[in-house]
């Protein structure tokens, strides 16, 4: 999905309440059409952006363990 750094100004970016504190974190933000996804350690370099379908596919798949290693 295409969307622009304008789109992300007054994002709400947050943690998982799971992060360990490790710095292998990543933060979400979602608009009513995107999810963007960044490094938590890096909060000015790249985003990836996602459309609410593809995010919550994504999620669906994570909760139902089809990612797990």
């Amino acid at each position: 999905m295409r969307t622009s750094a304008s789109d992300l100004t007054g994002a709400q970016w947050r943690k998982s309440s799971r992060s360990g504190g490790q710095g292998q974190c990543v933060e979400v933000a979602r608009g009513s059409r995107w999810a963007a996804v960044r490094d938590s350690k890096n909060v000015s370099g790249s985003v990836l952006v996602f459309g609410v379908d593809e995010w919550t596919a994504f999620l669906d798949a994570v909760k139902a363990g089809r990612l797990d290693v």
